[in-house]
């Protein structure tokens, strides 16, 4: 009789402190769930925070004329040009072949790189800047960060020797002054393969369908 009363204290012993451990543990459980939602909200508002920002960013560069490849009418719209934007990339051009060669690289890595405002000037209707920033050799690139001319690129010497250079190769020497953002790969290779990425999804699913009929 007793050894009966006993293991039923001890059953009653046993599920009261596995009822505290269960509990316990169910407390913990809540408290790291609160803690990963609350984790999950801090990094969704800094996500947002930074989205509002580069929007921000995107909206001002757009409206300094960012985005385009545009030509600096008059030798005096150049000072106000530099000193609105942190980078700008200045080609100081004739009417020649090379220059338009450069024309057409410059044209695409506008619409590439956005934080950077692209613009052209003709040296010879510039002769104040064209002595001032030494430019003889035509064409000649003036990389621009926080109004001060940092680098040249002066001709093709840098880019092969050759006006077949590709698009690629002139984002690569921008990069090396870091006038552009640039992570590693180019970004018209970047848009290239999603483009690729996008055809390739694309065909699947029209197979897939013809597939299923």
């Amino acid at each position: 009789m007793e050894n009966s009363i006993v293991q039923e204290i001890l059953e009653k012993q046993v599920l009261t402190v596995a009822k505290a451990v269960e509990d316990k543990i169910d407390d913990e459980i809540a408290a790291i769930d609160r803690l990963d939602l609350d984790d999950l909200e801090a990094l969704r508002e800094r996500r947002l925070q930074q989205m509002k920002k580069m929007a921000e960013k995107r909206s001002r560069w757009i409206s300094l004329g960012h985005g385009e490849y545009s030509e600096i009418p008059v030798e005096k719209d150049f000072f106000s040009i530099v000193k609105a934007s942190d980078r700008v990339v200045c080609h100081f051009y004739r009417d020649n072949w090379p220059c338009k060669v450069m024309d057409k690289h410059l044209g695409i890595l506008a619409k590439q790189h956005i934080e950077t405002r692209f613009v052209k000037i003709n040296a010879e209707k510039s002769p104040f800047l064209a002595e001032k920033l030494k430019i003889v050799v035509l064409p000649t690139l003036a990389l621009i960060k926080n109004a001060k001319v940092d680098d040249y690129v002066v001709g093709f010497d840098e880019l092969g020797g050759t006006d077949e250079f590709s698009t690629e190769e002139l984002e690569e020497r921008l990069a090396k002054c870091q006038v552009i953002f640039y992570e590693g790969e180019s970004s018209i290779n970047a848009s290239k393969s999603n483009a690729q990425t996008r055809r390739s999804v694309r065909q699947s699913t029209r197979s897939d369908s013809s597939d299923s009929e």
